[in-house]
């Protein structure tokens, strides 16, 4: 081969004689409105419901009704779950609206959390679907099966599978400065230096070679959809059809209330996580495609929309899980006397100090010895 063909003189280019079609990066305008509107107002008002409903749960299990059930044991751990979730959402939004400010750690921390959480709530509701199979469906062997140790060990297993699928999460998320923005771009005649004012970090996957990334790419997205959504469900499905079968069989207006009950609860599961899903999977199917910008910024604000909709259901769980429970009510009641009691007593305390006494003593004696069927729900 001619060496003449690498000479440096064939690299010094005149760039005002070569016509250069240089394409201006996306802006995803649309996208970053949605995400600045949903980001500081939806996405605050999710944390506040879901921090007080799950609170509420967690107090109520923790000083009141104790965990009694199997029921009980899962509800717990789905409330803890979700108040976990919930917690590290407002630092994932204000790390993305000022360029991960909190550094590396956080990054790594906040995304793996937020994965273990997602997996863990999505299983812990399957959970409580085959557990309310067997204590319905199956009455004869729920005694035997439906023990404290049991629903102990089967949260601790799911806890840990939650992590070992996250593990991706935890390792591939880093915080690092995207080339792009240290790079100059030329568009219409005109330069575009990006590396003025102070450098964006991003927390975002990150490969060593391009194997990896294609494999965890597709694998990530796929175990969430796989496992985080289609099994839950096809579990949720099967266990609540066989229990409304039950039900309608028995001529009861508690039974028919309870089908009612499950028919919510199923409804209110897919319309929250279903569209998200859908939308998750198409990006899954194309994510080695080239995009026009048009068509990338419409795909990012339905992934931003769909996914505020199925953060909407930390929210809901507690509605649809606990409070939905007679007795459940009943022990929320009672915070809520206990608290107007103990703020009676510092607001006057010689008056009412002696009267608080006798009321909180004798409410925590009604509800340690209320009995329990072994369910916390209306069925």
């Amino acid at each position: 081969m001619d060496d003449s063909l690498f000479n440096q003189s064939d690299y010094d280019y005149n760039y005002t004689d070569i016509d250069y079609d240089v394409v201006e990066p996306c802006t995803y305008q649309n996208y970053h409105s949605v995400e600045l509107l949903v980001g500081q107002y939806v996405h605050s008002i999710i944390c506040i419901l879901g921090f007080v409903g799950n609170s509420l749960v967690i107090v109520t299990y923790a000083f009141y009704k104790r965990t009694k059930s199997m029921t009980d044991v899962y509800l717990l751990n789905v409330a803890i779950a979700d108040l976990l979730f919930v917690v590290s959402l407002p630092l994932i939004v204000y790390n993305e609206m000022w360029s991960w400010s909190m550094g590396p750690v956080a990054c790594k921390l906040l995304r793996g959390s937020y994965s273990v959480n997602l997996y863990s709530g999505m299983l812990l509701l399957a959970c409580i679907s085959t557990d309310r199979y067997i204590a319905i469906v199956q009455a004869r062997r729920s005694f035997r099966l439906r023990t404290l140790p049991h629903s102990r060990l089967i949260c601790a297993i799911v806890w840990t599978f939650a992590f070992l699928l996250s593990v991706p999460t935890f390792y591939f998320y880093n915080w690092y400065e995207p080339m792009q923005t240290r790079e100059s771009f030329m568009f219409e005649g005109h330069e575009r230096n990006l590396t003025t004012g102070s450098p964006e970090f991003v927390c975002e996957f990150r490969f060593m070679n391009e194997s990896t990334a294609w494999t965890t790419k597709a694998a990530v997205p796929s175990t969430q959809l796989a496992v985080g959504f289609f099994l839950p469900l096809l579990i949720m499905t099967v266990c609540y059809t066989a229990i409304i079968v039950k039900l309608l069989s028995v001529r009861n207006f508690q039974r028919h209330k309870a089908v009612r009950v499950v028919l919510a609860v199923v409804v209110v599961f897919v319309a929250c996580h279903l569209p998200y899903n859908i939308v998750l999977f198409y990006e899954t199917t194309i994510m080695f495609q080239q995009q026009m910008c048009e068509a990338s910024d419409a795909l990012l604000v339905a992934k931003t929309v769909t996914q505020t909709i199925a953060y909407l259901h930390c929210c809901l769980n507690p509605v649809l899980y606990a409070f939905v429970g007679v007795k459940f009510r009943n022990h929320f009641r009672r915070i809520i006397q206990d608290l107007w009691c103990l703020g009676k007593k510092y607001i006057t305390p010689r008056r009412f100090s002696r009267v608080t006494s006798e009321v909180y003593v004798s409410t925590r004696r009604s509800v340690d010895g209320s009995s329990d069927n072994g369910s916390s729900l209306v069925m």
